[in-house]
């Protein structure tokens, strides 16, 4: 169950919150392309639309070695409490995608470690659990 950033920037904390995590991930990665729409728009895949998640696309230029990957996908998992309507960030996940699908994940809400084949290169996956803690800071 998936939903675009774009369709999930429905008032100006929320827009500027993913504003926030898109300027972190450029920050550690500047090369790298951020697409709000990573979704297709077809019904099959409208129908897997979560209103609990936010999901943010990063391309990169070509393959990257250190990234094992050629597109990165960040998905980010809300819960609304029933009784105060608060809306917070209970986890995180990172996948890494080339021509064959996904590759990589990492989730914070399992133990932090990456699984999947060809993980990203160590000083890259560090960066990238540090992205996450900011995500969740930024949601939190």
């Amino acid at each position: 169950m998936r939903v675009n950033a774009a369709e999930q920037a429905n008032s100006l904390e929320t827009a500027s919150k993913i504003a926030t995590v898109v300027n972190l991930f450029k920050s550690e990665f500047p090369d790298a392309r951020a697409d709000l729409k990573p979704w297709a728009n077809d019904p099959d895949t409208q129908e897997l639309v979560d209103p609990e998640s936010i999901d943010i696309g990063f391309h990169l230029p070509g393959f990257s070695r250190l990234f094992q990957s050629r597109s990165i996908l960040l998905q980010i998992r809300f819960h609304e409490d029933a009784l105060t309507h608060e809306r917070r960030a209970i986890g995180a996940e990172v996948a890494g995608f080339d021509h064959r699908g996904k590759r990589w994940w990492l989730s914070t809400v399992d133990h932090w470690a990456f699984e999947g084949e060809g993980c990203p290169a160590i000083e890259v996956g560090e960066k990238l659990r540090s992205f996450l803690k900011e995500v969740l800071a930024v949601f939190n």
